[in-house]
């Protein structure tokens, strides 16, 4: 691979970030790059070190070795200017079920230093992003699966961030509603200039001219497209080939 230019002008840069767990080496001298407005696919089997470094990018864990930049801010030296232009979808679920959508939205523009004035039409705007400003009063747990992650998007979107990370936005959904949030993604960048790193192991998820970087047992292995990575075959026959492993 060739060496890493950094981008400070991008919505996510990564330079030779490595991390351990006791002498586990979970990441090994990753390196990617998220402009801005676009959507970047991580590519990786379970235990592959999406997590990881989704949990570095956020400062759950502390990098100790490479950068990561945030819109040009620096994670580890300012790291509530690179926080505040994140949003971000973990697996686990960040709602509470007992609550409506309401509830729950304005206490997390609480959180975030929304000011109960300006969070009543900023909660209307984005649950209208994510179509779900009908059910604006409905508990979250009487809410499908694939209405709850569009949820857990119209939170991460409460206050303007400039980059989306979602690991594994779509586990545990049939394949209509994985469709529906990978497509309201896509939207969002399209039409509001949102970035976005998408984690995932499912191929399907993916179109031929996607951005894709390829991590595998912690070390990115390809930075190219979805079509590149593909070659002749199927995007499962290019991944096959490079990392010697089946999803």
């Amino acid at each position: 691979m060739t060496p890493h230019v950094p981008d400070i002008a991008a919505a996510l840069d990564i330079a030779a970030v490595s991390h351990r767990f006791g002498t586990k080496l979970a990441l090994d001298n990753v390196s990617l790059t998220v402009p801005k407005a676009a959507f970047c696919a991580l590519l990786g089997v379970n235990g592959a070190g999406k997590t990881t470094l989704f949990s570095l990018i956020t400062r759950l864990y502390d990098s100790t070795s490479g950068r990561i930049s945030v819109a040009g801010f620096d994670a580890r030296r300012q790291p509530s200017k690179a926080l505040a232009r994140l949003g971000v979808v973990f697996q686990s679920r960040a709602l509470d079920g007992d609550l409506s959508l309401r509830q729950n939205l304005t206490y997390h523009a609480a959180l975030h230093g929304i000011s109960a004035r300006t969070a009543k039409p900023r909660i209307a705007e984005v649950l209208a992003l994510v179509d779900l400003e009908q059910a604006t009063d409905n508990r979250v747990s009487t809410l499908s699966g694939g209405q709850q992650r569009r949820a857990e998007i119209a939170r991460a979107l409460l206050h303007r961030p400039e980059l989306l990370l979602l690991d594994e936005a779509t586990a545990g959904l049939d394949v209509r509603a994985r469709a529906d949030v990978l497509a309201l993604v896509r939207r969002l960048i399209a039409q509001e200039g949102v970035s976005t790193l998408w984690a995932t192991h499912i191929f399907e998820e993916l179109e031929p001219a996607d951005h894709i970087v390829v991590l595998h047992q912690g070390r990115v292995l390809a930075d190219t497209s979805a079509s590149d990575l593909a070659g002749a075959g199927t995007l499962s026959d290019g991944f096959m080939a490079l990392t010697g492993s089946p999803v």
